[in-house]
Formats: structure tokens, C-alpha cells, sequence
């Protein structure tokens, strides 16, 4: 039968609580708490999908016993209904350019006042980008443009920058509509899309592009004011004509500097004044834009009067005189003119004058011929030139002068910088930023998925006609030569593209002061918001405290850094080299937006699925190309800067800067990376001369879940130098659903370690029900594809002898047996922490490799490897084998040098002889006591008073050994013509007496842990050493004995010879292998050995370890290096 559910939602602060939420009225007491208010402070969570998501009504998702299944799932997975309200009523806060109006309640809590959005496609997006598109290039430069690289070249530029920004827009409106756009606008798009080291180091250089932009505009505000409207403001003069330039400059700095502050000012005390200013900028712009087509309609009707004044061929600045004449005729007398005065030395007629003056004609034509005159043929093409070059009229004769050195003291009308197309893409490019306007004002949108494209192409389209329309009307209009007067000094010092104006040139100077002053405002409004944005992502840690602000949000901080900033630009005080350096940045901005649409677009993430649906991926790489050929082409160096400093900030961040999982398009592209790379690793097996140790480090943890032996990490560290493969893994005993938060924090800690060694790989922490499995699954396992690890480290057990169990070495040698079977190399580290540490300096010293197997070259690469870290970087490296009494060791070193040689390994070689000799008695001591223990540790299972009676027997079997050793060594010492045990055997005897009291106390200890209601048993001590007067006592007492034969001794000591013999010779093997490398190698900072493998039969792992032990014996650092079964180093290239 089935049931119908009825999902009500409970409204909050109802009267009754269902019976699920009172399960969980524990929490809603905590959640009820007061919250704290945003401050401006608090950088907003992106833990939920969805922007409004509050935590408050979490308790009354259910009502009833209907969803009583799904209790448990109540923190993970809301219900459908509760989801649908939060979309219903989802609100997005303004930004950008809206202030917060705040206030205090009487509890003194601050509230926010939000206004819902309300702007659709012409007002929120439309207007903006157009009033940030056209504006001081437009007015001040693109006439002067037109004129130095003709019509042609100037179209080219204009379709190559719209071109940029199209396609650029089309990357960012697929980008926009692929979700919601919270605060941050184009810096947010960008770092979601790419991550945050491209986030930031785009954001950063956007930033400062758009900080400069507000240096242009206040420049441009400030030549506007002193070159057109109140030219005789100036504080700096010029005295002599050849200084008017840097007067000029002068004036600009410190005018500049006034405006900023001005600007500065207005902006900090409230942003809602400049936006009550923004309709007022908006209409200067189109009024502004009216006026010169309405200027180029009337110049067919009736061209202005702007007479221009040539001299020969050559341009006049025509404010100094009113008449374009030498002399004039009044009442029959012949006058010199103010243009005489000029050239001349007097105003008489017999003066001398400059020689140009004297063999050319004045002649005065129309500066604005009009859109009917033909003027456009000899503007079609460009005419570029030095700084000083004069401004001429082309296909004007002229008789030229030999002497021009005073022609820069002469009014003409000079270039003030060399001109060449590249510079003109530079200039020109700023004037078609600002497509980004829309974007940043997403939040006051009532649709933002739909009007930022809309608007932003509509607007860029736009735009682009007016700008490819000016282009031709300029050049078909007006005059080549008053083209090339960027400051219309052959105008009489009036605007150029004033001129083509109507009603009044003074249309466009006052649209075009107001234009600069409003884009100035809004780029020192939208600046200091950018940089808020990016400091409370914590992704630049030195930028963090320009995140904070005033109580409502407005970034002052921010503010002052972005004023200090734009500062650089004003005292830079060129319009013309300003420029460029904004098209960089703003180029930068470009590229990677285009990049990250590409990106998104061949990943085909899941998540990536825009409204706009009118792009494509070939679009967004010309975009990108388009974008990094425009930087080269306006000038190469700046684009080197401004990717050096975009770089600098990436590996920054990358370094040192916050980790952010945005689920960008990089991260998607490492994945998409990677996965290929791993199926092309699995297809064949690396070859020798790819071969590099991929590391599986076995970490022991400590009862803090810390890492217990932190070195293991530095010397991975120094072996691999950040290159390969690293896997640091440890293991938890127990099961994963009790200990799986452990396993994390242990994770956690790990990482930490790893951080603070600077050891780069992944890290793994497994839980599994013993030691034993969960290293054998680690060993098995660890890896993915062709990345897995083919080398082993981990530290040897330093005290498996005082360990209460056997699991230790047991451990132990199963994984030395595992790796073996997994054709896996295995380095096995003594005393690992007293390896140097990554801060250590070694100013001296070796790293012996003692080569006795060959098991594929392990042994004489790794020193090369560490000798790369500036640890080990001053350490030599010396390679010692050892020759039988059958091999020639002196052709044995020559082939050995030779081996190195064609190796290309720098190393000192020497030939160790290990002639065949008889086994010592501290040999059969050694392998007896080992035994001894083996025997004692297998009887530890037995009751306790066979325990009791077995340790017994031991001791009494160990104690009545010894006294027979004494006596026999004495004998052998005496006797001539028989064995000669070494000096050292007796100081060895002396730890055959440590063993025997280890032994006694192992026994007692062990016995005594294993039962808690027993007492201690008496600590019998044996106590046996060796001193002068024992020696000379018991040489007394024997001296009539008969000497003893080798046979003898050995028939005086039955036990001996029920020895398991393997035991005896590896036990001897080890002892003269350790007397060798001791004698050789003590002294070294790193000893590398050869691992012998455990035995086969399991039932002599524990003599293994003893073997191993003594062959270590006196070694302060040392490297166990076993084999993988493969060649991994090769002489061949």
C-alpha cells in the first residue's frame, strides 16, 4: 500500500518542536547564539554552493516521523524544500560601486541596509562599459594618431585592440554566466576559473592597470585644464623655449599630485558622491561624442574657419601672431608683422633673419577642410619621425635652408617624441579597456546572466564603429599637418578634435575635462575594492591588512595604497608613457581570461555550463594570441615586466600563500595532465636512464600521533631534492571506523612534518587490524598507474632487542622479504636521528660505498644523488670492494676506476683484501649467545615456572660457558704454535659479558611484565671483566699445562660444536666484514652497505637481525641499500 508524504517546512520561532528536532536541540541551542555581523573584516565563506546559506533553521527540516529514515543525514543533506526556499530567496549584495548604508540599533548591532538589484542591460551594463571605454585617448590622442599613422595603419590598430577586447568579452560572458558573480567581478572570474596563484597574480597585475588608469585620467584632466582652459595656471615657466617641455612636465606632477589628493579625498569620504557625479560624466561622454558628428555633418555644409599658417612647407604655432604675413602695406608703407618679430633679429626691414624665413613664402590654409576636399588622399598614409622632427605638409614645396640649428628656437610645430607604430598600439590600446565595467557591477543586475553579455558586446560593438568612424572621418576632415599637432598649437592652441566640433570646440574640452575627472574617480573607486578583494581571499599573505577598512566595508587601507601607487604614474607626468604601461597589465588581465575560457571549455568539466552559448574555444586561443601580440608589439620590455612580476606573484603564492580549493580549471587541467601521463607511463617500463628512486617512506608514528623519527623526512629530502615520486606513509592498528579521525589527525601531522623538512610527495596514513597487513598493502599498493614508488626507506629498528614482543623485527624483516618479492629497492637508515638535517652544512668528509654483491647499481647512484643537495655537497665519495684470495685486486681497481669512469661519477677507489682465516672464538661466542637468546625468546611462551626453570638453565648454561672461554682464550694466548686469537677478541668478551647479563635481565623483565602478581626476581649479575691481574693470575695458574692445538680448543668446548654452522659462518662474515668497514669507514658522514637478504627458512629471522647488527657495530650512520633486482644506473647515454 502505498504511503503519500507531505513535506511541510517549519517556519521559525513556531511554538511546538517536531520530534526529530528535539534530537538535536542541543545544537539549536548553540546555533541560536547571536551572530556576528559582517564588518567588512570577515572574508565570506565558500563552504555551501549557495550564497545565502545560513545554519540557524537546520532543526526543523522535518516535521513528523515521515523522513525519521533520513535523521541521520539531517547535517549532509537538507530536503528538497528546504533547498527551494533558499533559491527563492536568494538575494545577492550590490558591490562595486554601491556603498553600504549602515546603522545601530539601540543594542548597538550594526545592520545592513540592502537594496534588491534592480538594473537591467542599458543602465547596469551598457553605459558603464561605454562610459569606460571612450574617454582621454579618444579625446586627447586619437586625432594625432590618425595623423602620424594615416588612415590605414590607424584602422589596423583600432581593428586589431576591438578585435582583443571582443573576443576577450566573449570569454568573459561565458565565464560570467557559468554561475553566480559575488564581490570581485573580473578578479573573481579569473582566480575561480584558473586557481589562486594565476587568481591572485592576474588580480594583482588588473589591480595595477587599473591603478594606472587612474594616473592616465588624472594626467589627462590635467592637460586638459593647463594646455586648453587655463593655460596661464602654470607654475613652472620656461625661460627659454627648449625648457618648455619640462616645465611642462613640472606642472603636471604637481598639479597631478593636487588632483589625486582631491580625488582621494572625495572617494574616502563617500562613494555615494561620485556616483551621484557618474550621470553627470555619462553625459559629457555622449554629449561630447554628439558634438563631433554633428561637426563632421556641419564641415559638409560649411567647414569651420580654423586657418592654419605654413612657412614653406613647415607648420607655424600661430598663437604668438595673428597675421599669416611677413609685412603688410598700410597707407603705402610696408610693416614688418609680430610673425617678422619672430624670425628676425628687429622689426625693421633691413633686419637679418633666420635663412629658411628669408627663402620660403607664409601661406595660410583651412585646418578643417571638410569631409568634401580630398584631404583624405594625403592622410591615407602615416608619416612617423624622430623626437624634434618638424611637422610638414606633404606635397608642399619648400626651398630648403643650409644652416637649421636654430630651428628648434623658431615657433614651429615640432614632434615631441619619436613616433613609430608600435608606440601608437601602446598609446591607443587604453582607449578600449573598460569592458570589464558590466561584470564588476553583477550584484546591481536584475539579471546578470543575461545583460552582462548582452551589454558588454553591445557595448564593445559600440564602441568599435565610433572609433573605426572617427578614424576615417579624422583623416577625410582635417588637415594632415593639424592631425600631427598633438596639442594644436597650429590651432591657436585649441583642442584638435574641437575644432571638428560643433556647436563650439568648447563642447569637447569641458565633455572631455569632466570625462577624465569621472574615470579618474571611478578608477580610484574600483582600485581599491579590487585590492580589498584579493586580500580577504588570505591568498597573499603580506596583502592581508589592506582587507580590513571602515565599519562599512569601504576600504581605507586600500584606498591609500592605490593613491600611493598612482602617485608613480603622476610623477611619471606623460600621458604618452603612462599608457603603455596600463596596456600591459590590462593585456594580462585579457590573456588569462581567454585562457581560462579555453581552458574550462576542452576540460568539459561537469560544472561548466554557460548560458551564453556563443563561444568557443578557438575564439578564446586567437584571443589569447591576439592579446600576447599586442603586448610585444607595444613594447617588449614592458610585456617582459609585467610577466616577470605576474610570475613572481605565481610562485609567491605558490610558496607562500594560502591553499585554496576554488575548483578551478588548472587544477582540472593538472588532473586531465596527469591522468594522461599515467596512462602513458603504464604503457612501457622506464628505462634505465629515466630510472630515479620513487620513494615509499615508512614513518613510525609516536602515542601523539607524531612523526618519531622527523629525519627520515630531511634525508628524503636530500636524496631526492624535490624530483620523483614521494609517498610518506604510516600505519594505525585497529579498525577504520573507530580510528578513522585519528588516521586524519595523524595525516595532518605528517603533512606538517613534511612541510617543515621541505619534503614534496603525497602523504598516506591507513588504518588497518595489525602492523603487518597494513604495511604489506601499502607495499603492494601505494601508487597509482606508472607512478608507483620502486624504492622502500624506513628506519631500522633501533631496539628490537629490548622490545617486550617480537613484532618489531618480526615486522621488520617481513618487509625487507616483501620488497624483495615486489622486485623493489629497499634503504634501510641507522641511527637515523643523527643524520644531518636539511639547515646542516657538511664542510667535509665522505660517504664510503662499500660495493660487496652487485645488485644493480643502487649503491653508487645514490651518493651522486645526495651529493646534489647542498647537505652532502662537499662530501667525497669514495667506493670500497672487497677481493678474495683468488681475485687481482690491482686489475680489480683499474676496471673499477675505469667503470666509474664511463659512469661519470667522481670517486676515490681502493681494493680491500679479505684473506681466508680461521674462525675466532669470539665468532663461536658471539653465535653461541645469539643462539642462546633465540632459545630463551621461543621458550617465553612456556608457563611460568618452566620460564622460570628455562631461564635458569640458560643463565647457568651462559655462566658456565664463559668461565671455559676464559681459561681456553688464556691457553690459546700462552700457547705457541696454535691459534692466535686477536687483542680484540678480549675487549670483545667483555660484551659477550653484557650479553650474558642482558640475557639474565631480558628473562627476569619479560617474565616479571607478563605477569602482574608475581614478584621481581633477584637481578643475578655475572660479572666478568677482564683486568691486568686476572690476566697474569690465570696465565700463573696454566703455564704447565701442554699447549693446545686449534683442535684441542675446539674439543674443550662441546657446546661449539652443536653450533648450527650457518649460523657460525655468517656470523663470522659479519664480524670481519665490520672490522673492515670500522677500520676504514668510522670516520665517514655516511656509510652505504650492502643488505644481505633474511633467510629463507623463517625459523632464523631473529640470527638475521643479530647479523645485521653486528655488521653495523660501531658505525655512527649508515645506509642499508638492497637491490630491486634491476639495472638502475648505465654507462651508455
Amino acid at each position: 500500500m502505498p504511503i503519500n508524504f507531505t513535506v511541510v517546512p517549519v517556519e521559525d520561532g513556531g511554538a511546538g518542536k517536531s520530534t526529530l528536532e528535539g534530537v538535536f536541540s542541543e545544537e539549536d541551542e548553540e546555533d541560536i547564539s547571536p551572530r556576528r555581523p559582517y564588518s567588512g573584516d570577515v572574508t565570506p565563506r565558500e563552504s555551501s554552493p549557495f550564497i545565502n546559506n545560513t545554519d540557524h533553521d537546520r532543526g526543523n527540516y522535518y516535521d513528523g516521523k515521515n523522513m525519521a529514515l533520513f535523521e541521520e543525514e539531517i547535517e549532509s543533506n537538507p530536503m528538497v524544500s528546504s533547498l527551494l526556499n533558499k533559491l527563492a530567496n536568494y538575494t545577492n549584495l550590490t558591490q562595486g560601486v554601491t556603498e553600504h548604508e549602515e546603522y545601530e540599533n539601540e543594542e548597538g548591532v550594526t545592520k545592513i541596509r540592502v537594496k534588491s538589484p534592480q538594473m537591467g542591460t542599458f543602465i547596469g551594463v551598457y553605459l558603464p562599459c561605454m562610459q569606460n571605454i571612450l574617454g582621454v585617448i579618444l579625446f586627447l590622442r586619437l586625432t594625432w594618431i590618425v595623423g602620424t599613422a594615416g588612415i590605414l595603419e590607424s584602422f589596423a590598430i583600432v581593428v586589431m585592440c576591438c578585435t582583443c577586447t571582443m573576443l576577450t568579452a566573449i570569454s568573459m560572458s561565458a565565464i560570467a554566466t557559468n554561475g553566480v558573480v559575488p564581490a570581485g567581478g573580473s578578479y573573481y572570474m579569473i582566480s575561480r576559473s584558473l586557481g589562486p596563484e594565476f587568481g591572485g597574480a592576474v588580480g594583482l597585475c588588473f589591480y595595477l592597470g587599473t591603478t594606472f588608469a587612474g594616473s592616465m585620467y588624472i594626467l589627462g584632466t590635467i592637460e586638459i585644464l593647463l594646455t586648453y582652459i587655463v593655460p596661464n595656471a602654470a607654475v613652472f615657466v620656461a625661460e627659454k623655449k627648449e625648457g618648455e617641455a619640462e616645465a611642462m612636465l613640472n606642472n603636471m606632477r604637481v598639479y597631478g599630485t593636487c588632483c589625486l589628493a582631491l580625488m582621494a579625498l572625495v572617494v574616502f569620504v563617500g562613494v555615494k558622491y561620485v556616483n551621484k557625479l557618474a550621470l553627470v560624466f555619462l553625459a559629457c561622454v555622449v554629449l561630447s561624442i554628439m558634438a563631433i558628428y554633428a561637426g563632421v555633418i556641419k564641415t559638409v555644409i560649411e567647414p569651420p574657419d580654423f586657418p592654419i599658417c605654413l612657412l614653406g612647407n613647415r607648420s607655424l604655432q600661430n598663437h604668438n601672431f595673428e597675421k599669416c604675413v611677413k609685412t603688410e602695406v598700410i597707407k603705402n608703407v610696408t610693416y614688418t608683422t609680430k610673425l617678422w618679430e619672430l624670425f628676425c633679429d628687429s622689426s625693421h626691414l633691413n633686419a637679418t633673419c633666420d635663412e629658411y624665413f628669408t627663402l620660403n613664402n607664409v601661406t595660410e590654409i583651412q585646418g578643417i577642410p571638410g569631409l568634401l576636399s580630398g584631404v583624405i588622399k594625403d592622410n591615407m598614409w602615416g608619416d612617423y619621425g624622430p623626437s624634434g622632427m618638424l611637422v610638414e605638409k606633404k606635397r608642399q614645396s619648400s626651398v630648403p635652408a643650409q644652416d637649421n640649428s636654430r630651428d628648434i628656437y623658431m615657433p614651429y610645430v615640432f614632434n615631441d617624441i619619436s613616433t613609430f607604430f608600435t608606440l601608437l598600439v601602446g598609446i591607443y590600446f587604453p582607449s578600449v579597456t573598460g569592458i570589464m565595467a558590466g561584470s564588476n557591477r553583477s550584484g546591481d543586475l536584475r539579471d546578470a546572466q543575461r545583460s552582462i553579455p548582452f551589454g558588454t558586446i553591445l557595448a564593445i560593438a559600440t564602441t568599435s564603429f565610433i572609433y573605426m568612424t572617427c578614424v576615417v572621418l579624422f583623416g577625410a576632415c582635417i588637415e594632415g599637418v593639424v592631425l600631427r599637432d598633438k596639442f594644436g598649437d597650429s590651432v591657436k592652441k585649441n583642442l584638435v578634435i574641437g575644432t571638428l566640433a560643433w556647436p563650439s570646440p568648447w563642447v569637447i574640452v569641458i565633455g572631455s575635462f569632466f570625462s577624465c575627472c569621472g574615470a579618474g574617480l571611478q578608477s580610484l573607486t574600483g582600485a581599491p575594492r579590487l585590492l580589498q578583494a584579493i586580500a580577504r581571499d588570505g591568498i597573499v599573505p603580506f596583502l592581508q591588512v589592506f582587507g580590513h577598512g571602515k565599519a562599512n566595508g569601504e576600504p581605507t587601507w586600500a584606498l591609500l595604497m592605490t593613491a600611493g601607487i598612482c602617485e608613480i604614474g603622476i610623477l611619471i607626468a606623460s600621458l604618452d608613457a603612462v599608457a603603455p604601461i596600463l596596456s600591459m597589465f590590462f593585456l594580462m588581465c585579457y590573456l588569462f581570461v581567454n585562457l581560462a575560457c579555453a581552458v574550462q571549455t576542452l576540460l568539459r568539466t561537469p560544472n561548466w555550463r554557460p548560458r551564453f552559448k556563443f563561444y568557443h574555444w578557438t575564439l578564446s586561443f586567437l584571443g589569447m594570441s591576439l592579446c600576447v601580440s599586442l603586448m610585444f608589439i607595444s613594447s617588449w620590455y614592458y610585456a617582459l615586466v609585467a610577466m616577470s612580476i605576474a610570475g613572481c606573484i605565481y610562485k609567491y603564492i605558490e610558496y607562500r600563500g594560502a591553499e585554496k580549493e576554488w575548483g578551478d580549471g588548472i587544477r582540472g587541467l593538472s588532473l586531465n595532465a596527469a591522468r594522461y601521463a599515467l596512462i602513458r607511463l603504464e604503457e612501457v617500463q622506464p628505462h634505465t636512464k629515466n630510472w630515479r628512486p620513487q620513494l615509499l617512506v615508512l614513518l613510525k608514528l609516536d602515542s601523539d600521533l607524531g612523526v618519531k623519527h622527523p629525519r627520515l623526512l630531511s634525508f628524503t629530502t636530500q636524496l631526492k631534492a624535490g624530483k620523483g615520486l614521494t609517498i610518506v606513509s604510516s600505519v594505525l592498528e585497529g579498525t577504520y571506523m573507530t580510528l578513522g579521525a585519528e588516521a586524519k589527525s595523524a595525516e595532518q601531522n605528517v603533512k606538517s612534518a613534511m612541510h617543515a623538512e621541505r619534503t614534496k610527495g603525497f602523504c598516506h596514513v591507513v588504518v588497518s587490524s595489525n602492523l603487518r597487513d597494513g604495511f604489506s598493502h601499502l607495499i603492494q599498493s601505494a601508487g597509482l598507474g606508472g607512478m608507483k614508488h620502486n624504492t622502500v626507506l624506513m628506519a631500522w629498528p633501533g631496539g628490537w632487542k629490548q622490545a617486550e614482543d617480537s613484532y618489531p623485527w618480526k615486522n621488520f624483516i617481513e618487509t625487507v622479504r616483501e620488497t624483495t618479492s615486489a622486485h623493489q629497492a629497499l634503504l634501510v637508515a641507522k641511527n637515523i636521528d643523527k643524520f644531518p638535517s636539511n639547515q646542516d652544512r657538511l664542510e667535509e668528509g665522505t660517504i664510503d660505498v662499500w660495493w660487496i654483491v652487485h645488485d644493480g647499481g643502487l649503491l653508487m647512484l645514490l651518493p651522486f644523488l645526495l651529493r646534489q643537495h647542498k647537505v652532502w655537497r662537499k662530501c667525497k665519495m669514495r667506493i670500497f670492494t672487497v677481493a678474495q684470495m683468488d681475485d687481482n685486486s690491482i686489475q680489480m681497481k683499474k676496471d673499477l676506476q675505469m667503470f666509474l669512469y664511463h659512469l661519470r661519477l667522481n670517486a676515490v677507489v681502493e681494493v680491500v683484501e679479505m684473506h681466508d682465516s680461521d674462525i675466532a672464538a669470539f665468532t663461536y661466542e658471539k653465535t653461541l649467545v645469539m643462539e642462546q637468546r633465540s632459545q630463551m625468546l621461543k621458550q617465553m611462551q612456556l608457563s611460568r615456572n618452566e620460564r622460570e626453570r628455562e631461564i635458569q638453565s640458560i643463565r647457568d648454561e651462559s655462566r658456565n660457558s664463559i668461565k671455559r672461554k676464559k681459561s681456553s682464550v688464556v691457553e690459546t694466548l700462552q700457547a705457541p704454535n696454535t691459534l692466535q686469537v686477536p687483542s680484540l677478541s678480549i675487549s670483545r668478551d667483555m660484551r659477550v659479558d653484557e650479553e650474558a647479563q642482558l640475557i639474565t635481565k631480558l628473562g627476569t623483565n619479560s617474565h616479571a611484565s607478563l605477569n602482574d602478581n608475581a614478584t621481581a626476581t633477584p637481578d643475578h649479575r655475572v660479572h666478568m671483566t677482564w683486568t691486568k691481574d686476572k690476566l697474569i693470575a690465570e696465565r700463573n695458574r696454566n703455564r704447565g699445562e701442554p699447549n693446545v692445538g686449534v683442535k684441542d680448543l675446539f674439543n674443550m668446548k662441546p657446546e661449539w660444536e652443536s653450533l648450527n654452522q650457518s649460523n657460525v659462518r655468517r656470523m663470522h662474515t659479519a664480524v670481519k666484514l665490520n672490522e673492515v668497514v670500522v677500520n676504514k669507514s668510522q670516520g665517514a658522514q655516511l656509510v652505504l652497505l650492502n643488505m644481505p637478504g633474511p633467510p629463507k627458512n623463517k625459523g632464523g629471522d631473529e640470527n638475521y637481525m643479530e647479523f645485521l647488527e653486528v655488521l653495523m657495530d660501531g658505525l655512527d650512520r649508515v645506509l642499508l641499500v638492497r637491490g630491486g633486482g634491476r639495472e638502475v644506473i648505465t654507462i651508455y647515454s
